[in-house]
This record gives structure tokens, sequence and C-alpha cells, in this order.
């Protein structure tokens, strides 16, 4: 009875267990590529331990942190793993931060606002690498020279600052020319390239320029300009500026609250780029911040990785590459407006369609990162 009773008891477990693994392959998990295997119609070189960097010469603001965000969720949603870096503004952080990368094992490099005057010396390594390399904001020339195989990313400066000076001519119809305090410094690439027009619009006497006031505490743009411009703005008595223009938004943040703590509703403001901040405030009830010029941040990185995979991937990219700009006006935002859905009132906005390569779905899927 003994042995007839430990027969049974082996039985029952035996069809309990049968059951169970029935049960485990009647939902199989979705089939992946096996370790090692490779995605058919992918290339080789997007596949495997890829790892890319991206590296950024500007403080962490809202502007690089979406940046980054479309950098690194594109580079993710292709298998790659992404490094992110910020150098705060510091020349010499950045280029050392640009050394140690190409000492490491990294496929790519998305390297972010490197100046005219090191770039070349300071990219070319990585090419002798046999890195590949894209640029956002960086001018690489060395005596007429450049680098070939590296594509150069850029806003439309040019036409981000002329929409943002049109914007702030046509809030004073009847002034000519229209007095403005401008923020801006020198030194930086899309900020000069924004100055090329500005000096145009002052040549054809639309704008007349009161005071140019820049930062020199990178590590605090904001309360830097904010101290800044209260202290002019006690110069102006109302009625003699009729705008504030700021280069970069985030001096934008800082002329807002300097605007605000003056009470100071006759002189407007209207800026270029744009984020989940810069809407909040300009949304505020009597909020002087009238118009912005801007790119979406986070489509900038992801084009920029697009085109680093097509490089890795060995497929053609053009040497460089321009995004269009948008005119967002206060009037436009709605109570829920931000980042996200600002496409809904700005048309065009966010739109990411170019260089995506089936191939580049195909990962998208594989990787579960539609």
């Amino acid at each position: 009875m003994r042995r007839s009773g430990w027969m049974l008891l082996t039985l029952l477990v035996l069809l309990v267990t049968a059951a169970c693994g029935a049960k485990e392959t009647a939902n199989p998990a979705p089939p992946k590529a096996a370790e090692g295997a490779k995605l058919e119609g992918v290339p080789e070189g997007v596949q495997g331990n890829i790892r890319v960097a991206v590296i950024r010469n500007l403080p962490s603001d809202d502007h690089t942190k979406q940046f980054l965000d479309g950098a690194r969720s594109e580079g993710e949603a292709f298998g790659f793993k992404v490094d992110t870096f910020i150098a705060e503004n510091d020349d010499a952080k950045f280029q050392d931060l640009v050394a140690q990368a190409i000492q490491k094992d990294y496929a790519g490099l998305i390297i972010s606002h490197g100046k005219k005057d090191y770039s070349y010396d300071m990219i070319k390594p990585a090419l002798d690498k046999g890195m590949k390399v894209v640029t956002f904001d960086t001018i690489i020339d060395k005596n007429g020279e450049t680098l070939p195989g590296v594509t150069t990313t850029f806003q439309n400066d040019h036409m981000l600052a002329a929409l943002s000076l049109e914007a702030l001519i046509d809030a004073f119809p009847d002034r000519k020319p229209a007095r403005v305090i401008k923020l801006w410094f020198g030194g930086v690439p899309p900020l000069d390239r924004r100055e090329e027009i500005y000096k145009k619009y002052e040549e054809d006497g639309k704008i007349q320029t009161v005071e140019t006031i820049g930062p020199t505490n990178f590590q605090d743009v904001q309360g830097d300009i904010a101290n800044k411009v209260g202290a002019v703005l006690a110069k102006y008595p109302p009625g003699s500026v009729d705008a504030i223009w700021a280069s970069w938004d985030e001096m934008a943040k800082g002329a807002y609250k300097a605007l605000q703590e003056a009470g100071r509703k006759d002189i407007k403001l209207i800026s270029i780029d744009i984020s989940n901040q810069d809407i909040n405030l300009m949304r505020e009830p009597g909020s002087p911040w009238v118009a912005t010029a801007a790119v979406d941040p986070k489509v900038i990185g992801i084009m920029d990785m697009r085109l680093l995979a097509k490089k890795l991937a060995g497929e053609p990219t053009p040497d460089t590459y321009e995004l269009e700009p948008k005119l967002i006006r206060k009037e436009q935002l709605k109570p829920d407006t931000n980042m996200t859905n600002l496409k809904d009132v700005v048309p065009g906005w966010g739109q990411a369609d170019d260089f995506n390569e089936a191939w580049m779905e195909t990962l998208r899927e594989h990787f579960g990162k539609r």
C-alpha cells in the first residue's frame, strides 16, 4: 500500500507539471532574435553592442535636457547604449570630455556647440580612429578646411532671428524704429548667426538698440540676466523702450523676472527657443512675453541620432542639415498647452520625418520602443 501510494503521488506530480508546461506554451513570449543573431533587413553596422556618446557644451537648461532626451530616446529605440555629457559652457571641460570619449569604445559621437577655434582639432582624432560624428551648432573650420564625413546640423538661425524680429516689429506698427534692449553675447555659433540678421534689421532702420546685455555667470543665466536687466530698467522710464529681444530663451526667463519685479507692463518680450517653463510664463495673466521663434529641441536630438545611425549603417548622409523653426505667439497657447502637445496649436511643430528609414522601424519594433 505504501509503494502504491508513492506511485500515485508521483503520477499526480507529473500530471500537474505537464499541465503547467502546456499552459506556459499556450501564450508564448513574442519571438526575439537570439543573442548575436542579426535582424533581417537591418544594416550590420547598427546591430550588436553599439555605444554612442552625446556631448553638449551648454548649461543644463531646458533646451539641453530636451535635446539630450531626443537623442537618448531615439538611440535607445535602435538598441544603442547612449551616454550623455554636459560641459556647462566650459570650453576646456568640453574638449576634455570629447578627448575622453575618443579614447573609449564608442562607435559614434554627437557633439553640440563646439567653437570654431578648436572644433577641427578636437574632432579630427575621432575620425582618424574610425568613429562616426554628427555635430549640432558647431563650426568646423581650420584655415578654410573642414572635416569630410562629418554632418553638421543647425537650426535655421537666420530664420529664427527673422521670425522673432518680425513679431517684435508687428507688435509696434506705429513705431519705426522699435526701441530694443538686446539680450545677446558673442562667440557662440547660433547666437552669432542670429546677430547677422539682427544687424541687418538695425541697418534697415527697423529696430534701434538702446542696450545690449549678456550673461557672465553661466551657472545661473536666469538670475544673472534678471539682475542686469533690473538694473538697466531704472535708466529707462515708461515709454522709452518698446521691447526686449532675447536671442536665447534662458536669458528671456531672466528678463521676464526683472520686468515682473519692476512692474514694467510697457515693455514686451520676444525670444528665441522654447520650453515648458517658457510656455507657462507666456501664458500667465498680463505676461509681457508675447512670442518666441523655435525648433523643437527634442526633434533636434532625434534627427542627430538618426543621422549618426545612418553613418554607422554605411548609408550616405548630407554634409549639412538645417531644421526649420516656427513662430509661437502667446495667443495661440491654451491652458493645457505644453511641449508635448504644442503641435496641436502650431501647425508643423515637432514633425520628425526626415531620415526615418524602414530598418529603423524594424529596430524600434524589435526593442519594443515604437
